[in-house]
């Protein structure tokens, strides 16, 4: 059993960074790929970036490319998200998700485990 734990939400103003982390519990959750996604209400949810299980391959979708930076440490079972030149349309609930894949992914059907999300909340 995996459990993800979100944190590292809250208020800021367009231009401003922002750090989510994500602790995971569960022997085996070293092997899994690691996803952040996000909903913003009325909106499915959506993808926002992987990493496979090294860290060494990750994926993200367009709107976020050179703003957010996904990370892993294994030893400490956490998954980063690094959020620079935040904007409104950022504003969502972030969820964190683990894949027994190994491999990133974008589909959130592929994900087995997730966390309650942290709200985002991005004022212009």
């Amino acid at each position: 059993q995996v459990q993800l734990l979100e944190s590292g939400g809250g208020l800021v103003q367009a231009g401003d960074s922002l750090r989510l982390s994500c602790a995971a519990s569960g022997r085996t959750v070293r092997s899994y790929a690691m996803g952040w996604f996000r909903q913003a209400p009325v909106k499915e949810r959506e993808f926002v970036a992987a990493i496979n299980w090294s860290g060494s391959t990750t994926d993200y979708t367009d709107s976020v490319k050179g703003r957010l930076t996904i990370s892993r440490d294994n030893a400490k079972k956490t998954v980063d998200l690094q959020m620079n030149s935040l904007n409104s349309e950022d504003t969502a609930v972030y969820y964190c998700a683990a894949a027994r894949t190994g491999w990133g992914t974008r589909p959130p059907s592929d994900y087995d485990y997730w966390g309650q999300g942290t709200q985002v909340t991005v004022s212009s």
